[in-house]
């Protein structure tokens, strides 16, 4: 994300093999006692184990996977993304963009209600945006280019934009622009003025009550334990097969596939590819894809107390002293790809160049350039996760020793992810691992995330701000020409932007993990989404 911090906090997996008969026990209780007020002919709750990231079950503050989930089931969008990456109505039946791309009208469905019963109003989409981008959070950066939103009458949505932005619709497919029912949520110390960011206070009434249009609403939220969702049986659109979800806070992949295999879990979302290859029971099916998520190690030239400057040329021996093939093949069996840019495959403008060579004497030979055969010692704090599959200590470990033949020593500093958060938003991190997933269909995120120029993420953690000379002048311009621009004329260009990124050296990606989703047999309609993460409405159970 952009402003997005696509960096979610998860446990490393070997630290909570001994929570396996806890979950179960736990599950006991769950289903013994379905939520007040579920419709009992809708069967029993589909069961998802899950290490739940939750920041937040606001909207405007929310930034995690599993906030992708629950808010894309429970607040509807404007718009909505297809299986096949198409933009489709949601809340807003049509829509259509001036020649200029900077106005943007929408035309809401009348159907469209709250799960309260009220209508879906103008007001509603103009309230919820505005607060979004005034409460100056993580996923603010959706709305960062919007002038101004105006609501003409009741089914009508204006927003002005200050440049051409050719992904500003399909960015409203992330959950996080989920519309909210104004009218019940300002009863609650919701605010969406301009400076909502201090005055709001409706996010301790949304931990446990929604307010969306969704196909499902909030039941129960009992931090690490569990999260409930039941169906909207107000539902404008086409009704869920699943009557009630019951997402269970289980920390491993490990766990997770034990309580399938005791039919106490329906559904995992986060087991490895090593787990998953392990799975024998026939009533358990496992689904491998590829995944528009990356792992990626960071270098950051603007650092404090750092030993050597971490030049261009530095930058690209580290780089090339990977061994890429090694480290898939080590930490997810070899199940994921390599990217030569930070856009993920399938994406525009992405496969554009080649991916990093794994080439330890032009690594040596570029030290030996920069004066620097001796080499050095570099601070390496990452996150102490397992994300998509990747256990971060044992890749940073192999890191490590690829380095090592370079002269370059790594000091691993494994921490907790709000405290490697603090770290490289303050002094910087010369070398670090994290992760990204997308929170729309469009690679503009990725270049306003990455890319070296002024209010990315990146620029400011590989310390742009002390060194403008990290800033390539051509990036923004060539950003600017993609949104004017559309179809192919953009794709290229957003692949020229990955290219620049890639040469950059700063944002390494490592690997695209596959994603792997583990059910049990009679779940049918489980899929990834490049918005969403799961969506829940296409999931059926016998």
């Amino acid at each position: 994300m952009l402003l997005k911090m696509p960096e979610f906090h998860f446990t490393n997996k070997r630290r909570y093999a001994g929570a396996t008969a806890i979950a179960a026990a736990l599950f006991a209780s769950v289903l013994a006692a379905p939520a007040a007020g579920f419709a009992q002919d809708a069967g029993k709750p589909v069961v998802i184990a899950r290490d739940m990231d939750l920041n937040s079950l606001d909207p405007s503050r929310a930034f995690c996977d599993t906030c992708q989930i629950y808010l894309s089931s429970v607040y509807d969008r404007l718009v909505d993304l297809s299986p096949d990456n198409k933009l489709v109505p949601s809340l807003a039946k049509e829509w259509s963009t001036s020649a200029d791309q900077k106005v943007i009208t929408f035309k809401l469905d009348p159907a469209a209600k709250f799960s309260d019963g009220s209508a879906v109003e103008a007001k509603d989409v103009k309230w919820t945006l505005e607060r979004l981008k005034n409460m100056k959070g993580g996923m603010a950066y959706l709305l960062d280019n919007v002038t101004s939103i105006e609501a003409p009458d009741a089914a009508t949505v204006v927003v002005t934009l200050s440049a051409a932005n050719s992904e500003f619709v399909g960015s409203l497919t992330a959950p996080y622009a989920g519309i909210i029912n104004s009218d019940l949520v300002m009863q609650h110390g919701g605010d969406a003025g301009a400076d909502a960011s201090a005055k709001d206070t409706a996010e301790q009434w949304l931990l446990a009550n929604s307010a969306g249009a969704g196909p499902y609403v909030l039941s129960n939220y009992s931090p690490d334990h569990e999260l409930r969702l039941k169906r909207n049986e107000n539902y404008w659109a086409k009704k869920p097969a699943v009557g009630e979800f019951v997402f269970l806070q289980t920390k491993d992949a490990v766990s997770q596939t034990q309580l399938l295999e005791s039919g106490s879990a329906d559904i995992a979302t986060q087991v490895d590819p090593t787990t998953a290859k392990n799975i024998t029971n026939p009533d358990i099916v496992v689904d491998t894809k590829p995944s528009f998520n990356m792992v990626y190690i960071a270098i950051s030239p603007g650092a404090k107390n750092l030993p050597h400057p971490l030049n261009a040329k530095i930058r690209e021996a580290i780089a090339s002293a990977i061994d890429y093939d090694g480290i898939i093949d080590l930490t997810v069996d070899g199940k994921g790809k390599r990217l030569s840019s930070p856009i993920p495959t399938g994406f525009p403008g992405s496969g554009t160049g080649e991916a990093p060579k794994y080439d330890v004497e032009k690594a040596k030979k570029l030290m030996a350039e920069e004066g620097v055969t001796d080499g050095f010692t570099l601070d390496a704090t990452y996150p102490n996760v397992n994300q998509y599959g990747v256990d971060y200590s044992l890749m940073m470990q192999k890191i490590q020793q690829d380095l090592a033949e370079i002269n370059i020593k790594l000091e691993l500093k494994p921490v907790e992810f709000s405290v490697w958060r603090e770290k490289i938003n303050s002094d910087g991190i010369p070398l670090t691992a994290v992760f990204f997933a997308p929170d729309y269909y469009g690679s503009s995120q990725y270049a306003q995330y990455f890319a070296m120029m002024d209010g990315t993420v990146w620029y400011k953690r590989a310390g742009g701000k002390a060194d403008p000379a990290l800033a390539n002048p051509e990036t923004p311009k060539i950003l600017a020409e993609a949104l004017s621009a559309g179809g192919d004329k953009s794709a290229e260009l957003f692949g020229k932007l990955g290219e620049t990124m890639a040469t950059d050296h700063v944002i390494v990606p490592i690997v695209a993990p596959d994603a792997v989703l583990v059910s049990r047999k009679g779940v049918s309609g489980l899929r990834f989404s490049a918005c969403c993460n799961i969506v829940l409405s296409d999931i059926k159970a016998d």
